[in-house]
């Protein structure tokens, strides 16, 4: 019997607790009109269950290096899990997704964890996981206009990844897309791609949480859809990296899963994939989550130390890890909620532990990206502390690809970095054309 005829359902869903307000997913609508609070996709697992969990596990394991389209995606193929009535005719895909989960063997092993791992979310088209979200968001609008939408274009704010998910894969579609970014705070690689995509990029004299109030507003306006990850179609992708990961693993799951933090989206969507799998049986447990935040851009961190008791927006400080330089995070209720489920805890890096890690871990074949030096850092400090016990295994999430990052990259190996560990640095040797010279340097090095 064909998948199809199962009559697989998701819809939105307020996220606040016995309110239940339920909107279709193709209603341009963020928040709950009731409570204004933020939605979720949900679905309908009692139809999902109508395949036993081994079942899924064949499905999705059979269509692993699939050439048959949409199957070519790491996303759309769970499409049952993602968006189940979407036509495949206005799927818009990159061949995201499928990314690789890096085994670092002599780190782990110098550090005593049975395993760390590092799921390489940023070898994607636009060089982030921020395509995972895209593909779906630029899809669902893509069939909302053959439904005859009033959608004129999408539209987001971005510290740099986002916007280069949008411009790609609303290029793609044909659809305009609008780029609200904070000026001079995004690297030129960054910056260049929606330009070079098509988009009409705005950079304003604001930081990330001055572009979402804005885009906020301007997505009000009929016609501009939100592509934000407060619009949790971007949720529906990204959570497809903890099925990823659970199928690398032979249907297990690590310990801990470490995630770099900005906006929060990301670890609301681990959460829920993770969620599903263990609500179908796919799963027996559950990992716990770390939440890593960079120190100059840490709300939840404090909100964290005090039990959650009490958050508290914050103007976040200049960061190397530019992608989550955000103090209002919109998708903060979400996270808590995940962090709680999973026993999940938060930890700051100072931006010289960011930068040593990235670089320390870069030194066993990697190579990364602020951010995931930030979750690296994270992950090195729960180490050091006993909350990560030696024996366990742990996913860190890279959420870009290092590329992204050069002046990073290049501004660490010139000492340009205040705080850094120096014996990681890695200075290029100027020498004159003479083999004598290079040999009586080498018997030094060597």
């Amino acid at each position: 019997m064909s998948l199809a005829t199962y009559n697989f359902h998701a819809n939105f869903r307020c996220i606040k607790e016995g309110c239940g307000a339920e909107y279709p997913l193709n209603e341009i609508i963020y928040t709950c009109e009731k409570d204004g609070e933020l939605l979720e996709v949900h679905h309908d697992l009692d139809k999902l269950r109508s395949k036993s969990a081994q079942e899924w596990k064949d499905i999705f394991d059979s269509r692993l290096g699939s050439i048959q389209f949409p199957n070519t995606s790491g996303i759309w193929s769970k499409k049952e899990w993602v968006l189940p009535n979407i036509q495949d005719e206005n799927i818009v895909s990159s061949g995201e997704g499928n990314s690789h989960l890096y085994d670092t063997g002599r780190l782990a092993k110098e550090l005593g964890l049975a395993g760390l791992y590092v799921k390489q979310c940023g070898i994607s088209h636009t060089g982030s996981f921020k395509d995972l979200g895209m593909t779906v968001l630029v899809s669902q609008v893509k069939q909302m206009i053959s439904e005859g939408k009033n959608i004129n274009a999408v539209a987001c704010a971005s510290t740099g990844d986002t916007s280069a998910a949008l411009g790609s894969y609303a290029a793609k579609a044909g659809i305009p897309s609008i780029i609200f970014l904070p000026a001079g705070k995004v690297s030129g690689a960054q910056l260049i791609q929606p330009v070079s995509n098509g988009s009409l990029v705005l950079a304003l004299d604001t930081d990330f949480d001055g572009c979402m109030a804005i885009v906020r507003k301007v997505t009000e306006q009929k016609g501009i859809y939100l592509a934000n990850s407060m619009n949790s179609l971007r949720i529906e992708g990204q959570k497809t990296i903890s099925i990823e990961i659970a199928q690398q693993m032979g249907w297990e799951v690590p310990d801990w899963v470490v995630i770099p933090g900005g906006n929060l989206g990301n670890v609301s969507a681990l959460g829920k994939g993770f969620e599903m799998m263990h609500d179908l049986g796919l799963i027996d447990r559950l990992p716990r989550i770390c939440l890593a935040q960079a120190e100059n851009a840490s709300p939840l961190y404090e909100s964290f130390k005090k039990g959650y008791q009490d958050f508290q927006p914050m103007t976040a400080k200049k960061t190397l890890a530019s992608a989550i330089q955000i103090g209002d995070p919109v998708s903060v209720k979400k996270a808590v909620r995940i962090l709680k489920k999973f026993q999940g805890v938060v930890e700051v890096a100072s931006e010289a532990e960011l930068s040593d890690a990235a670089h320390r871990a870069d030194r066993y074949g990697l190579y990364n990206c602020p951010h995931t030096g930030v979750a690296l850092a994270a992950t090195f400090k729960l180490i050091s502390a006993g909350t990560i016990q030696k024996n366990e295994k742990v996913v860190v999430i890279s959420t870009a690809h290092g590329l992204k990052f050069t002046e990073f990259k290049v501004g660490f190996h010139q000492n340009q970095i205040p705080g850094i560990d120096s014996k990681l640095v890695n200075k290029i040797i100027e020498l004159p054309a003479d083999v004598d010279k290079v040999l009586e340097l080498l018997e030094k090095r060597i």
